[in-house]
């Protein structure tokens, strides 16, 4: 749950892409197993950590959408609205700060691509995780970080307090 007065955001770049068959388009490919298996198992991470989304901001390539399908799968107190947005379809970070900033919930998730995902995720907090993976941004990377008002319009990077940085890479 979301603290009063807060927003919640859960950037996550879509799980391991499929690149078994090279005439699909980049927008057409799907999760490979091992993306499948993470995605769900960050859909039970996110469950089980209370980071209960309640908007989803979704590229609409098929890796995106299927990435959510299955982090979707867990057992959330809610079923976000989802919004397909083109603009997300690699998009730099201003791109991304902008339809960030038009969502309403005050939790929400982005998933979205690299390498523009893991240069927004960069910006957001005051400080950043740890975490070596961080500044990479892996497939199914995930970042959960808090800001301190209650309109995403207002949002300003560097501003961020990180709850959370995960990698679920899906091999177990």
């Amino acid at each position: 749950m979301t603290p009063p007065g807060h927003c919640r955001l859960i950037l996550t770049r879509h799980a391991k892409s499929d690149w078994d068959d090279p005439s699909l388009p980049d927008q057409e490919r799907p999760l490979n197993a091992r993306g499948r298996r993470s995605a769900r198992a960050l859909g039970d991470w996110l469950a089980s950590r209370g980071y209960d989304p309640e908007e989803v901001l979704c590229s609409p390539a098929r890796r995106t959408c299927e990435t959510w399908e299955c982090v979707s799968g867990a057992v959330f107190e809610t079923r976000p609205p989802v919004r397909l947005e083109p603009a997300l379809y690699h998009a730099a970070p201003e791109v991304m700060l902008k339809v960030l900033r038009t969502a309403t919930a005050p939790t929400v998730m982005m998933i979205g691509h690299n390498p523009g995902i893991a240069a927004f995720a960069a910006q957001l907090p005051a400080r950043p995780p740890l975490s070596p993976e961080f500044r990479r941004y892996p497939t199914a990377a995930t970042l959960v970080v808090d800001f301190q008002t209650d309109d995403w319009s207002k949002l300003r990077p560097g501003e961020g307090s990180v709850l959370d940085f995960v990698r679920l890479d899906g091999r177990e």
